[in-house]
């Protein structure tokens, strides 16, 4: 059985290999350097709400132990604060997560190295891969030249990819959308624990834009937004601007200890193509962006969210040509539309003229602005693939609720087949679809009690019938859904549809549609080819007294349950 071969130690890349390492699927990870990243305390990540759960799913002790959680955004315009926004449990939004990235690289590495299914190979660049009908081979030069055989390889190698260059992988896009002078340092400043945002600050150095943002132990990473191509920022010019900006926002300048300083180039790139046969871009290989506070290693381990399951789908049980490619029509035409909506901002962001001056202007600017950092709108929001190929066909059995066909689900209280209440995201990454049923009133009884009343038997029967593995869970209330709406979610917690009542037939048709429809043999990935499971309380014992349960087809389906509709 062929592991995926990885390209890349970032984080992106070890993401996936633990990704993958979840859903059983063994990977090599081939590392270009010798293991260790340079410490660089002014080289942050700022990790969303739903990608930060990603990495401590994963594993990443470093997120939850070492990331600062900020407790609220602000924003000025010169003298003035225009907006405020709280976070955590009595906020408007849960918070995001900033740690330098070098501490979530060890993070992720200290986790790999527990993992037995991940193997980590330092000091192997890439040079050579090559592709046939049942796997790739791929090779490293020396010192430690290799031929290396896998199932599927992934392109996880950063900006300057080798791989997208083997694969000859066009990279277009725009050079220095901005460019950023960054310091990290240790000081006391007005707003503990709060990020800033202040634009036209009134002082010599400050520029157009300034941001602080908090990290652990009393550190701050500055940004100052600098012309997108102008003179080199010298070391005496960048302690003038922290001094100066500190006593501006202090009225003098307090001690301070100078940790870390760089200038940031930031450039909007989109490969051409994420898949060419069974190789795959993720990450920086695949994409740039960074402009107007967006995130770039955010969408990076959303690729990782989003491929991992397939992969290991393919892997395990074979997969259709659609499941592989939704990967490239889900994830790049998401990271598109975040490019078009900050190359349409960045216009009336950084523009000068009349239009600046209009009145509400300026809080309509910092709008945009505060959704690029705080993750919300078309910049930062997480994407809802509501065009995806592995959409079901609309039926009238469908209803709406709070989340959009294709978006993320709410992360709401479930009961598990053991008894225990969890989180609805705590289910994700096994490589199982969810069925959800919205039962009001079930958390005042035992699970034993409600699993044989109602509706509980005749789903539990669907969800056991299902072409794929599932796991069915309940849950008190769900955002816009009324009693007894069944939810089917993807293993990486995008809503696939939502019924009105057990819908055995639809149910099918709609998770049958998630997998990408039947597997074809001969894109079968090398493990174990077998029918799906149904992780249900239900028990199904084939007629034929075989190992494996035979695959219902949707008419046997709705033959044998036409009285639950």
């Amino acid at each position: 059985m062929d592991p995926v071969i990885v390209v890349g130690a970032g984080p992106v890349g070890l993401a996936l290999s633990l990704a993958l390492a979840g859903h059983g699927v063994p990977s090599v990870v081939l590392d270009e350097g010798a293991g260790k990243d340079e410490p660089r305390t002014a080289r942050t990540a700022l990790l969303r709400p739903d990608t930060a759960e990603l990495a401590e799913r994963l594993g990443c002790a470093t997120v939850r132990d070492e990331g600062k959680r900020w407790t609220g955004w602000r924003s000025m315009r010169r003298h003035q604060e225009v907006r405020e926004v709280r976070f955590g449990d009595d906020g408007d939004l849960p918070s995001p997560v900033h740690l330098p990235q070098h501490d979530l690289t060890r993070g992720l590495r200290d986790t790999v190295a527990a993992h037995e299914l991940v193997r980590i190979e330092s000091h192997s660049r890439l040079d050579t891969v090559e592709q046939d009908d049942s796997g790739v081979t791929a090779h490293t030069r020396e010192p430690g030249a290799t031929w290396w055989r896998g199932s599927f390889l992934v392109g996880c190698d950063g900006a300057r990819s080798t791989v997208r260059k083997l694969l000859d992988i066009r990279f277009p896009g725009r050079t220095a959308v901005e460019r950023h002078a960054v310091a990290a340092l240790r000081t006391e400043l007005p707003w503990e624990g709060e990020a800033l945002l202040h634009r036209m600050p009134p002082w010599r150095t400050g520029g157009q834009e300034v941001t602080a943002r908090p990290l652990r132990d009393g550190v701050w990473r500055l940004d100052w937004l600098l012309p997108a191509r102008g003179e080199l920022v010298t070391p005496e010019a960048l302690v003038a601007r922290v001094r100066d900006t500190l006593a501006g926002w202090c009225g003098e300048t307090p001690p301070y200890e100078l940790l870390d300083t760089g200038v940031y180039t930031l450039h909007h790139r989109l490969a051409r193509k994420w898949r060419v046969g069974r190789a795959f871009l993720a990450g920086d290989a695949a994409h740039l962006l960074g402009a107007l506070g967006t995130q770039n290693l955010d969408e990076g381990l959303r690729d990782v969210d989003n491929l991992a399951w397939k992969l290991a789908q393919a892997w395990h049980l074979g997969a259709s040509q659609t499941l592989l490619d939704s990967y490239q029509a889900e994830r790049r035409t998401a990271v598109a539309a975040r490019l078009r909506a900050a190359d349409q901002a960045l216009p009336i962001l950084r523009g000068s003229g009349l239009r600046t001056y209009l009145p509400g202007t300026a809080r309509g600017h910092d709008t945009l602005l505060t959704d690029g950092h705080l993750g919300r709108g078309a910049l930062g929001a997480p994407p809802a693939y509501t065009g995806s190929p592995l959409a079901p066909p609309g039926t009238e059995a469908q209803t709406l609720v709070g989340t959009p066909m294709g978006g993320p689900v709410a992360d709401v209280l479930v009961t598990a087949p053991d008894g225990a209440t969890v989180r609805l995201r705590d289910r994700l990454g096994r490589g199982r679809q969810l069925v959800v049923l919205v039962a009001p009133g079930t958390g005042v009884w035992d699970r034993r009690h409600w699993m044989t009343a109602g509706v509980m038997p005749r789903l539990a029967a669907a969800v056991t019938a299902l072409p794929v593995r599932a796991e069915l869970l309940v849950t008190e209330g769900y955002p816009g859904a009324s009693a007894h709406t069944v939810l089917l979610v993807r293993p990486d917690g995008h809503l696939v549809a939502a019924f009105q009542g057990v819908r055995p037939a639809e149910l099918y048709t709609a998770a049958d549609a998630a997998r990408g429809g039947p597997p074809v043999s001969a894109q079968a990935g090398p493990g174990p080819q077998r029918s799906g499971e149904a992780d249900s309380p239900v028990e199904s014992s084939p007629s034929d007294g075989s190992d494996e349960p035979e695959e219902t087809t949707p008419a046997d389906l709705s033959d044998r349950t036409a009285d639950i509709n």
